[in-house]
């Protein structure tokens, strides 16, 4: 009885009862299948309850966390890193993809397909150390505006997921980016936006050296790709950085789809989530036939392993921070 006044209070002054955790999420299933999992595993003596050390929770970048539209964000970087090289030295615009990112011409850039834009990144990506390579990123993140919303692209980041993380974060999660991404272009900024420190982003990963250049070692960034953590890559570079398999996995397009498939198969309550992209008017609506984050096979496969899918017209208040303040 020693609190029962305390709970009295409680009942009688609702402004006094805990607060949402996640109050940009609109009441519905997407929510209530997030509270209710992290509930469950929280609770001590509980039937699905999970020690704090088994509490990994993963998460896709683009498209999940933050924007990705109307092309990757580190593709737009890349861009205009080519541009900004061409303008040092023309010499680095000997192919049609590097001539069209050199120019600024998107069109064209697309149409020297896969090929080309892997030239591009490649070019832009290589033959600086890691520093200077995260200190151009943080410069062009800080810089750079988005053609469409007039923001810093790393302000275009998701609020009702930035509450998500927090909540599991306050649950005893530990939060991890899993992404198709470059590890070293997330890591500038993935501690300041979503409060994930760098060790623990797993991102794709160039060819690297290790050099002493003026009597300083570095590691230098070289051309070609060491490993692509896209698709069949992600649960790979779960196993290999974590050592866990996660019991929540977040995603939005089916390069995610083995990294949800991987968490959700395990023994025990997991939680599957798939963010989509309805949205046309406060973000953007696409899914099966998108170039950029396609979701097809995963959205099928969303029902038949009880995957929940966010709905972001009905499932969210607010897309953006940003959005609160105006």
């Amino acid at each position: 009885m020693k609190y029962l006044w305390l709970y009295i209070v409680l009942l009688v002054v609702p402004g006094l009862a805990l607060a949402d955790p996640l109050p940009s999420w609109r009441d519905g299933a997407s929510k209530t299948a997030i509270v209710d999992f992290v509930e469950a595993v929280t609770e001590v003596g509980g039937a699905d309850y999970r020690t704090p050390g088994e509490r990994i929770a993963v998460f896709d970048n683009d498209g999940t966390l933050w924007s990705e539209q109307p092309a990757y964000f580190q593709l737009l970087f890349a861009v205009d890193r080519v541009a900004e090289m061409a303008k040092a030295d023309a010499s680095i615009a000997k192919s049609p993809a590097l001539k069209a990112a050199a120019a600024g011409d998107f069109p064209a850039l697309l149409a020297t397909g896969v090929k080309g834009l892997l030239e591009v990144v490649a070019v832009a990506h290589s033959g600086i150390d890691v520093a200077a390579y995260q200190a151009k990123v943080a410069l062009w993140l800080e810089e750079t505006r988005h053609k469409k919303t007039g923001k810093r692209y790393h302000k275009m980041v998701y609020q009702p997921m930035l509450e998500l993380l927090s909540y599991l974060r306050d649950s005893g999660f530990k939060t991890y980016i899993v992404s198709g991404g470059g590890v070293h272009f997330m890591r500038v900024f993935a501690e300041e936006a979503y409060g994930v420190p760098p060790e623990q982003v797993i991102g794709s990963t160039g060819e690297a050296s290790y050099k002493v250049i003026d009597g300083k070692p570095v590691i230098m960034k070289e051309p070609g790709i060491a490993f692509l953590d896209d698709k069949q890559g992600k649960p790979i570079a779960i196993d290999r950085v974590i050592g866990l398999r996660p019991i929540l996995a977040g995603g939005n397009s089916d390069g995610d789809l083995h990294m949800l498939q991987w968490t959700t198969a395990g023994e025990g309550r997991r939680l599957g989530l798939l963010v989509h992209h309805t949205d046309a008017e406060r973000e953007w609506a696409y899914d099966r036939k998108s170039h950029i984050g396609k979701l097809d096979k995963a959205l099928d496969m969303a029902k038949a392993d009880n995957w929940s899918v966010i709905d972001m017209k009905a499932d969210w208040r607010v897309v953006f921070p940003y959005d609160l303040a105006e």
